[in-house]
């Protein structure tokens, strides 16, 4: 028991060192920021929120540049050409492929409307599947609701119905969000590696591409019981 104790006492007694030695270091870096500040002249000063500004300004102008081009609100293009048009412009295009019957796409833009407002940095889009056929044959877009997640113009993934959403009907827009962070199609700050899934032990943290397999169905399978 006593031995117990011991390696106990010492272990926390390494515990205490190494936060005091943590501490030590933030406090130095922050002793030496402050110092480094405090020894600027004024030019140096001025310089420095001059830049910050630019800085600012740049996003800014950036954001505005964004919105011109139709980001931020979660909007329907009527048609395929548009869709070409529309990718062409932007570097990340979210396009969710929907059908009206299917209640699946309706959880779908729930979602999406609260992403497009939050990612301004990502276009959301959403076309009628059965208003572009040529477009659902050349993506192989079988299963609705379907996500294509456009890069630079090329399709890079796909998020097809709500299997790498947890397969639930009331999965989170946090979860949808991870997923399309994990494509890198929007800015993410949370971590890749812990998805706000409901039950994080049932599903883990892998997420599947698209499967060849999977799209093989009649045209346009629903991801929902309501058939």
């Amino acid at each position: 028991k006593m031995a117990a104790d011991t390696s106990v006492e010492i272990l926390q007694k390494v515990l205490e060192n190494e936060i005091l030695q943590t501490t030590k270091v933030v406090e130095e870096h922050l002793d030496a920021e402050i110092q480094k500040l405090d020894q600027m002249d004024e030019d140096e000063l001025e310089c420095l929120k001059q830049r910050r500004l630019e800085a600012l300004k740049k996003a800014q102008q950036q954001k505005q540049e964004w919105l011109s081009k139709g980001h931020g609100e979660y909007r329907e293009i009527p048609s395929e050409r548009d869709f070409f048009q529309e990718v062409k412009e932007s570097k990340d295009v979210v396009c969710h492929f929907y059908r009206d019957t299917t209640f699946r796409c309706q959880i779908m833009d729930k979602h999406l409307t609260v992403l497009a407002k939050k990612h301004v940095e990502t276009k959301f889009l959403k076309l009628n599947a059965e208003k572009s056929p040529f477009l659902c044959e050349r993506l192989r877009i079988k299963i609705i609701p379907t996500l294509a997640l456009v890069k630079d113009g090329k399709t890079q993934d796909y998020v097809v119905g709500f299997t790498d959403l947890g397969n639930t009907d009331d999965f989170t827009t946090e979860t949808l969000e991870w997923r399309l962070g994990c494509a890198d199609i929007i800015n993410y700050s949370g971590n890749l590696m812990d998805p706000p899934f409901q039950s994080q032990k049932k599903f883990g943290t892998s997420f599947t591409k698209l499967d060849k397999k999977t799209i093989r169905g009649k045209k346009y399978d629903s991801d929902s019981d309501d058939d």
